[in-house]
C-alpha cells in the first residue's frame, strides 16, 4: 500500500495498537485478536525480539492488516523494516534520515515530536502525520488542542500515556488518531491470551473515537 492509503486507513480507524510484547508469539497473538476485533493494525517495537522478522511473518499472515515498525531510530533499522514490508514506519521522536528513508519508498511515516518547533519540522520533513509523544506527560489533550489550534493543516496523533479517561479528549481536541500501548494490549493479557478482555478493551476505544468524532464535528 502506498503511504497516502495507509495514511487515510489510519486515520479512519483511529487508533494505532502497539505490541510491547516480550516474544513473537504474543505479537501474532496481538495481531490476530485486533484483526477480529475490527482493528486491523499494529505497531511492532523494534524492541521486541527479532522484532523485523515478526513484521514480515505479520504482513505475509494478515495481508488485510496495517502492520508498521516502531521505535526506528535510524535510516538502517528503517530499510530493514521497510524491506520486511512495514506498511508504516514511526519513531518517539523525529530523525530526518527515518523520514527520508520512508519516503523514498512511498512508505507512511510518523516521527514523534513536542514542541511546535519540531511538530513543524517534522511536518515540513514529509511526514503524512506527527506523533505527539509523550502526549500525557506534556499537557494531555489540553496541549494537543494548544498545538492544533495554530497548526491545523497538520494531522497529529496522540501517543504515550493515552488510556480510557483520555482518548475521548485526544480525538475532540483534534487528534487523528490515538497511539495506545498497554491500555489496549495489557502484558498480562498477552502472557494469558486473554483475547475476551483484549476485545473488550479494544470495543471500548473504538467507541470513544467515533462518539468524540460525532461530537467534535456537531453530529
Amino acid at each position: 500500500m502506498h503511504s497516502k492509503e495507509v495514511a487515510e486507513r489510519i486515520e479512519e480507524i483511529g487508533i494505532v495498537p502497539c505490541a510491547r510484547a516480550a516474544n513473537r508469539d504474543q505479537v501474532r497473538f496481538a495481531a490476530e485478536t485486533l484483526y477480529a476485533a475490527r482493528i486491523p493494525v499494529l505497531e511492532v517495537p523494534l524492541t521486541v525480539p527479532r522484532a523485523v522478522e515478526v513484521i514480515g511473518e505479520l504482513v505475509e499472515q494478515f495481508p488485510g492488516m496495517i502492520v508498521g515498525a516502531g521505535t526506528v531510530l535510524d535510516e538502517t533499522e528503517a530499510q530493514q523494516c521497510l524491506d520486511a514490508g512495514a506498511c508504516f514506519i514511526t519513531s518517539p521522536g523525529f530523525v530526518s534520515g527515518v523520514v527520508d528513508c520512508a519516503r523514498r519508498a512511498d512508505t507512511c511515516v510518523f516521527p514523534g515530536a513536542l514542541t511546535p518547533s519540531e511538530v513543524i519540522a517534522a511536518w515540513k520533513a514529509g511526514a503524512d502525520f506527527v506523533k505527539v509523544f509523550p502526549a500525557a506527560t506534556a499537557g494531555g489533550p489540553h496541549y494537543l488542542r494548544t498545538l492544533q489550534e495554530p497548526l491545523p493543516q497538520i494531522p497529529l496523533i496522540a501517543t504515550g500515556g493515552v488510556n480510557q479517561l483520555t482518548a475521548f479528549d485526544y480525538i475532540l481536541a483534534g487528534a487523528r488518531a490515538i497511539g495506545v500501548g498497554g491500555e489496549m494490549l495489557p502484558r498480562e493479557a498477552l502472557e494469558q491470551r486473554q483475547a475476551d478482555r483484549i476485545h473488550e478493551l479494544a470495543r471500548r476505544f473504538l467507541l470513544m473515537v467515533k462518539e468524540a468524532r460525532a461530537q467534535r464535528n456537531g453530529e
